[in-house]
């Protein structure tokens, strides 16, 4: 039976979330069909303009970011 996994997470702790769908993959002996994701950025229509020489990554939040996981399990 396939079935969908959803993780959640923003691109600023991309790494967390990549170490937890690893986590959930060995644990769960899932076996993948297909992983596919999105990244939304977001703004922040109040956020100033940078200062000279400053960072453009400053005045944005971070992205949101969603892996979806299509694997397959076995009936129960």
């Amino acid at each position: 039976m396939q079935r969908v996994k959803i993780f959640k997470s923003v691109e600023s702790e991309v790494e967390a979330l990549e170490e937890q769908v690893n986590q959930w993959l060995a644990e769960s002996g899932a076996k993948v069909l297909q992983i596919s994701g999105n990244i939304a950025p977001q703004t922040n229509p109040l956020a100033a303009p940078p200062q000279s020489g400053g960072s453009e990554a400053l005045r944005f939040p971070p992205s949101d970011v969603m892996l979806i996981v299509l694997y397959e399990a076995e009936l129960s």
